[in-house]
């Protein structure tokens, strides 16, 4: 896979992230060896995790960051990768979990960072994100978090996930007054289905809609990379079981209906599977796109990564 460097950074990355929300759960931790290695060997290099990942299944905290970190430690790989966590996110170990209870303020993000890099064991994070925003906090002060994290050697670049084109720019032209880098990515929902679903349970997560599309056309500094790739397996349902099975899904809508018979038209088209063209819908994009995407699969990191080889048209994903 040839990689890609992020504007105005010393980062180069692969076309597609490794997504690890389910390291340690939906995949075994013996199998650890086989899921990255396969992802290495065929020249990825962002692993993608949170602070936050796994700890909806108790007893243990930061689950997916201790695998990496058992990983990094036992093969000595770290420089190998880019690696990406974030922090800031409303705590998930409450029975019903309140995604409003802010936890952005300097005292959660340092406490959030200290753990990752135990967990991680390594002394610096190469990208660091805020996994949400809390809109109350002045964006001045979430960038001198950040920036003393940056003084601190702690992590290299920032981003932010689930921000508000207004918040984005409101940073863009702080950083941009004090000389700072600024943010470098943006995590955002983003696939195939995402403009026609319905509305999600969970009000704080961003989905791209015109205006985000706007500003990361217009601000190629910010990288895109979207997360829930493959539409949180909608398409593949649909696919296997039909209507029927996909009925609760917010994605369950006429138009994505009418998409997923396209999508049998491309596979047709191209040879390919579900996976590889619900990929291949970022490689067509206005703007560069790395997608996160999570298996723990090696066959499927091999079917993913030749999706980022086939020549698809802007035309194919028209609607």
């Amino acid at each position: 896979m040839e990689r890609k460097q992020i504007k105005d950074t010393e980062l180069w990355v692969s076309p597609f992230g490794l997504g690890t929300a389910d390291a340690g759960v939906a995949w075994k931790e013996e199998d650890t060896d086989r899921i990255f290695g396969t992802y290495l060997e065929l020249g990825g290099n962002l692993i993608d995790t949170a602070h936050v990942y796994s700890d909806w299944v108790p007893p243990e905290i930061a689950r997916s960051e201790r695998v990496i970190g058992d990983w990094l430690a036992k093969t000595k790989k770290r420089n190998e990768i880019v690696l990406v966590t974030k922090g800031g996110h409303p705590s998930m170990l409450e029975e019903k979990p309140d995604m409003h209870k802010s936890r952005m303020r300097r005292e959660d993000m340092t406490e959030d960072l200290d753990s990752s890099l135990m967990k991680l064991r390594t002394d610096h994070i190469d990208l660091y994100f805020y996994h949400r925003d809390d809109e109350t906090i002045p964006v001045e002060e979430t960038i001198e978090v950040m920036e003393d994290f940056v003084r601190q050697g702690k992590i290299r670049y920032y981003g932010c996930s689930n921000w508000t084109p207004e918040r984005m720019k409101e940073a863009d032209r702080y950083c941009r007054e004090r000389g700072y880098r600024g943010f470098i990515a943006d995590q955002m929902l983003f696939n195939y289905g995402s403009r026609y679903m319905k509305e999600m349970e969970d009000d704080t997560l961003c989905i791209m809609d015109d205006e985000v599309y706007r500003y990361h056309d217009e601000n190629r500094r910010n990288l895109a990379m979207p997360y829930m790739g493959i539409c949180s397996g909608f398409f593949h349902s649909y696919e296997k079981k039909g209507a029927e099975a996909v009925k609760m899904s917010p994605y369950y809508t006429e138009e994505n209906l009418q998409a997923a018979r396209r999508l049998e038209m491309l596979k047709e088209k191209y040879n390919a599977n579900t996976t590889q063209i619900l990929l291949g819908f970022f490689t067509v994009q206005d703007f560069p796109c790395v997608p996160l995407y999570g298996t723990g699969k090696p066959e499927r990191i091999r079917e993913a990564a030749e999706a980022f080889a086939i020549p698809f048209e802007k035309a194919d994903f028209e609607r």
